[in-house]
């Protein structure tokens, strides 16, 4: 094939493919100084323990502070049940908003590997900022005195809230860029590391499982017996690690070039459509205008295949007179490649799929919320141990560490046998499993809720705020439902979006895969907000007063099941519908 740097050159250029023979990686990714790289002694599962331990420690961090957050809002800063749910799925609302800041910057400018530096930084002061404000007594509200709860100052609501939402940004830097980051290790154009990439995507959320079990179990338990200063301090010291995890396997990585604004190739596409909507599309896809290079013009970016659908932004790769009269094809906002133009139809067939996620996001968000409430209400004693509402949340994360392994090493083999996938299942298909396990979840938190208030009302204790003699485990099955139905349904979510995006655009669709667990988290308070208005009007209780015993919380679950049955209905529609990319 000619001198190593022929051989260098080739791949600089993205031009070189991998048969999985070669001793550099065919996918066109470099070195931190920009070198092609020798599969030999980079990437692969040689450099994943290292960002598979800065998942884990910064999970454990988020985990830390969101798990419990809706108690220390309740109980330190004396906000209502409402109140604190509604911030709680607000700020996680956000921390799933920002990663698309995160990943344009990624895709357009940093690179993953800058981004996840530097807004790493930016999360740690904030979790430094957060463990200030309950530390030290000055920026903490004084304790209740009797039924007496001295509100919050606005100055301690301030560092309060600004610690919150610097975490909020910090997790946007990180989020769409470290799972994408992880699977840029695999090359692509060798079939051994494709394969194994799918079982990265599975390790990758076992290794956030495993922090969020010590956040769920030990940091809940510091928390509420230790104090918050602690129990926020432990994960400011997990985030330090998590830097540190990440920049000691920086000789190991690889790394792809930025490809330039996903958002502004968008753009151009549109433009350029609408500037040329006189014109026919010639039904030779072959007239359409691309690079005659073997690789695409997008940096980072192999060709795809032109498809048929959505036609009319086709018209931004039609070439019209004065452009094949002078041979001028430089201007992106009048004519594009069909590469350019098949991102954005991409983008466009996955937006019906990305928005079913929103409605399992909104049932997800309860864990941390109304589960937590709901536990607050029953009997949490065993012997003379009492345990924190918010560390049932651990049956959720042993739920998904147990189904990890076992879907990785047991379902896997065996759904290969009949589907003859790879993967044993497609990424649509196992997201639709997860939908249907959401279902289960939300039933059977109805369910507990039917008996917990039958015995409220068998014991009179309806009018007390009481916890009822009725065991918290009985929460235990819905936990661990919601835990199977991440299993399936956000492990495909990361698969389907790093797979099916344009090469130059995983960063961005990593995003708005997140996006969904921001607007599930939305959708929670809107609904939230509308019911306690619609069930508190003309004096009424509501469904969720601060006495969950006067209320029909019940009532508000067996409403998410229903909308999450509509919403699987509506996405086995459209993944029957959809059509997966195809790269040249």
């Amino acid at each position: 094939m000619g001198s190593q740097e022929d051989e260098r050159s080739l791949l600089e250029d993205g031009l070189l493919q991998n048969d999985g023979g070669e001793i550099y990686s065919g996918d066109g990714s470099v070195d931190i100084k920009g070198r092609p790289v020798l599969k030999q002694n980079t990437g692969n599962w040689k450099a994943c323990p290292f960002i598979l331990g800065t998942e884990c420690c910064e999970r454990l961090a988020y985990y830390g502070i969101a798990t419990n957050l809706v108690t220390y809002l309740t109980r330190k800063l004396h906000e209502g049940n409402v109140s604190a749910a509604r911030n709680v799925t607000t700020w996680q609302g956000t921390c799933y908003l920002t990663p698309l800041i995160g990943a344009i910057l990624a895709d357009a400018y940093w690179g993953r590997y800058w981004t996840i530096a530097v807004f790493s930084t930016i999360y740690f002061i904030g979790m430094c900022t957060l463990t200030l404000s309950a530390s030290v007594s000055a920026l903490k509200p004084a304790e209740c005195f009797g039924s007496v709860c001295p509100p919050a100052t606005p100055a301690q609501y301030a560092v309060f809230f600004i610690g919150l939402y610097l975490i909020a940004l910090g997790t946007g830097g990180i989020k769409p860029c470290v799972s994408s980051f992880g699977a840029d290790q695999f090359d692509d154009t060798d079939p051994e590391e494709r394969k194994k990439k799918g079982s990265f995507f599975n390790w990758f959320y076992f290794s956030i499982n495993i922090g969020a079990l010590i956040s769920s179990s030990l940091l809940v338990w510091v928390q509420d017996n230790a104090g918050w200063g602690l129990g926020f301090g432990i994960p400011t010291l997990a985030m330090a690690i998590a830097i540190g995890s990440f920049f000691l396997g920086t000789p190991l990585y690889r790394f792809q070039k930025p490809g330039g604004s996903p958002v502004t190739r968008m753009c151009q596409v549109l433009v350029a459509s609408f500037h040329k909507w006189n014109l026919e599309v010639p039904k030779d896809s072959s007239l359409l205008y691309e690079t005659q290079d073997k690789g695409s013009a997008i940096e980072g970016s192999r060709k795809l295949e032109h498809s048929n659908e959505l036609t009319c932004l086709d018209k931004a790769a039609v070439l019209s007179e004065p452009e094949v009269s002078t041979g001028n094809f430089s201007n992106p906002w009048r004519l594009c490649t069909v590469t350019q133009v098949e991102e954005l139809k991409i983008l466009i067939r996955m937006f019906p799929i990305w928005a079913t996620g929103i409605v399992f996001s909104a049932v997800y968000a309860q864990m941390s919320t109304l589960f937590v409430e709901q536990g607050t209400m029953m009997d949490t004693t065993v012997g003379s141990f009492s345990i924190p509402p918010a560390s049932l949340s651990t049956f959720d994360v042993i739920s998904v560490i147990f189904w990890v392994p076992v879907y990785d090493r047991v379902i896997v083999p065996i759904a290969r046998k009949f589907t003859g996938k790879e993967r044993g299942f497609s990424e649509l298909q196992r997201m639709g499993i997860g939908l249907f396990l959401s279902i289960l979840c939300m039933s059977a938190a109805a369910v507990v809720e039917i008996i917990r208030l039958r015995i409220a009302r068998e014991l009179g204790l309806v009018d007390q705020q009481v916890a009822v003699p009725l065991s918290i485990f009985w929460q235990i099955p819905q936990y661990f439902l919601l835990g199977a139905a991440e299993i399936f349904t956000f492990i495909g979510q990361l698969e389907f979006f790093y797979d099916q995006s344009p090469d130059a655009m995983r960063s961005l669709c990593s995003a708005l895969s997140l996006l969904t667990t921001s607007l599930g988290n939305y959708l929670s308070s809107f609904i939230l907000t509308i019911v306690t208005y619609i069930t508190t009007k003309g004096g009424k209780t509501g469904w969720i007063p601060d006495n969950l015993n006067e209320g029909h919380l019940d009532y508000f679950f067996w409403l998410l099941a229903g909308l999450s049955f509509l919403n699987m209905l509506v996405y086995i529609v459209f993944a029957g519908r959809y059509k997966a990319k195809k790269a040249s």
